[in-house]
């Protein structure tokens, strides 16, 4: 065997490939490479301090330009995963073993597509809903402490969480898959899930309101037929439900983006404004 010496990786190495993967996993994003360089930077620290030979670093470098992409937060755990299965390839021989490019490349591949949707339901559709929900709400009156609120604590949770990912993927190698991938993973993914559409249901609920000021009126100027509040009589909220609902379809189902979504969203309110449906002077 080329090298039969048990390689372990120092601590102060693991930190520095974390904080490469912490402040440049988006390095040189591209449509093409999405996180792929990101993925280079933080592994360039693992491979120099396990390689002594440039060849061996070299074609171990290689093994991480194949395209990579997922949630970056909980992607983290990716990274210490194949840190642990790099110093497994070190220790037993880069050419001489079960753990080779192939088998680090094929679990990076498994774990983006689990790891992106269990990632997005935490992070994107319920930790920072939460987050941003408790942040409007101390922003009341146009205070800033709303705004210092969510930099603080998102930026906290954002670093002690990743980093713990990154340390657990390490610590567990690739018993991790198991867990990430297996039935385990698919209830978990489920649970959060649904928890997250609840939280943006209830962070909707909270802060969107849409009334219309439609109204019918006799020959002497008196109302006789309010239709907000007849729609609060049968359904209070159903507008707002109708635009939520709408936003999710547009996305959702006809994948419109987000910033062709406020723009419809824009053209709907100046109609309605125009037409006499929707108010200038009320808060949506």
């Amino acid at each position: 065997m080329a090298n039969i010496e048990k390689k372990t990786l120092s601590r102060k190495t693991l930190n520095k490939s974390f904080h490469h993967w912490f402040y440049g996993h988006l390095t040189a994003f591209s449509q093409e490479h999405m996180q792929t360089f990101g993925y280079l930077t933080s592994m360039l620290p693992i491979v120099e301090e396990l390689y002594d030979n440039k060849e061996d670093q070299e074609k171990a470098m290689k093994t991480y330009t194949a395209f990579f992409n997922t949630e970056p937060q909980l992607g983290t755990v990716i990274v210490g995963i194949t840190a642990s299965l790099e110093e497994a390839r070190a220790s037993q021989g880069i050419d001489d073993g079960e753990v080779d490019d192939t088998t680090i490349n094929g679990l990076r591949a498994g774990l983006m597509g689990p790891i992106a949707g269990i990632g997005d339901s935490l992070v994107v559709g319920t930790l920072i809903p939460v987050i941003l929900g408790i942040a409007l709400g101390m922003s009341s009156g146009g205070s800033p402490l709303g705004a210092i609120f969510y930099i603080i604590v998102w930026n906290l949770l954002g670093y002690f969480g990743m980093r713990f990912a990154y340390f657990k993927g390490y610590e567990l190698g690739d018993k991790a898959v198991g867990i990430l991938i297996g039935a385990q993973g698919k209830a978990i993914r489920k649970a959060i899930a649904t928890i997250g559409g609840m939280v943006v249901g209830g962070v909707a609920a909270t802060w969107v309101t849409v009334k219309t000021s439609f109204k019918l009126t006799n020959g002497s100027g008196k109302s006789y037929l309010v239709l907000q509040n007849q729609l609060d009589s049968v359904y209070p909220g159903l507008l707002t439900a109708l635009f939520i609902v709408l936003c999710w379809w547009l996305m959702a189902k006809k994948n419109i983006s987000p910033i062709k979504v406020m723009l419809i969203l824009v053209v709907v309110a100046l109609v309605g404004v125009l037409v006499g449906f929707f108010n200038p002077g009320l808060t949506y």
